[in-house]
């Protein structure tokens, strides 16, 4: 059953930016493998890279369908958001497994901070909308972890780096609800 438009403008924003947020974490983790992917001494990286990709990608498919099913526009900010995302992976994979490891712990630490607002933000009104801002919120947790182990705290300069990723995230989350 489709669901009418959604009515809530913040759901639409929340929407909007969830799926934008998906859309560049899938291409974060694809900037990353292709740099570790083609270096037999890192397929360790890529193959963990690859099973967080899937995880971001069952994400990104959830809110592919709840756009259609509420008639809410995907942001315009989508070229833009890739090629930073891709980017972005490239870059902090070039720096090594600590700085990628670094950059998944400050994006996944912001959008866990995220669902878990928006989360509480609709539980009354979305309550199964809520639930799966939570799942997605377990799943960003589980790689911000597997992060951690791996070392994101020993990054060369890791509070400059995990600082600019941070800001940058916030600020993508900010533009996306409107545009």
């Amino acid at each position: 059953m489709t669901k009418a438009k959604t009515k809530n403008p913040r759901i639409a924003e929340m929407l909007r930016v969830d799926h934008a947020g998906e859309y560049a974490a899938v291409a974060i983790y694809k900037g990353q493998k292709a740099v570790f992917g083609a270096n037999p001494k890192t397929q360790h990286m890529a193959v963990q890279l690859q099973d967080m990709q899937d995880e971001e990608q069952k994400h990104l498919d959830a809110f592919d369908k709840l756009l259609v099913e509420r008639e809410v526009r995907p942001t315009a900010m989508t070229p833009i958001w890739n090629v930073a995302g891709y980017g972005l992976g490239v870059v902090t994979a070039l720096m090594g497994e600590k700085a990628a490891h670094a950059c998944t712990e400050a994006v996944e630490t912001v959008i866990e901070q995220h669902y878990d607002a928006q989360s509480k933000e609709i539980a009354e009104e979305e309550p199964e909308l809520s639930a799966t801002f939570r799942e997605f919120r377990e799943d960003e947790l589980h790689h911000r972890d597997i992060a951690l182990e791996g070392g994101a705290k020993e990054a060369p300069a890791y509070g400059l780096l995990s600082g600019i990723i941070r800001a940058g995230c916030l600020a993508a989350i900010r533009i996306t609800e409107k545009v």
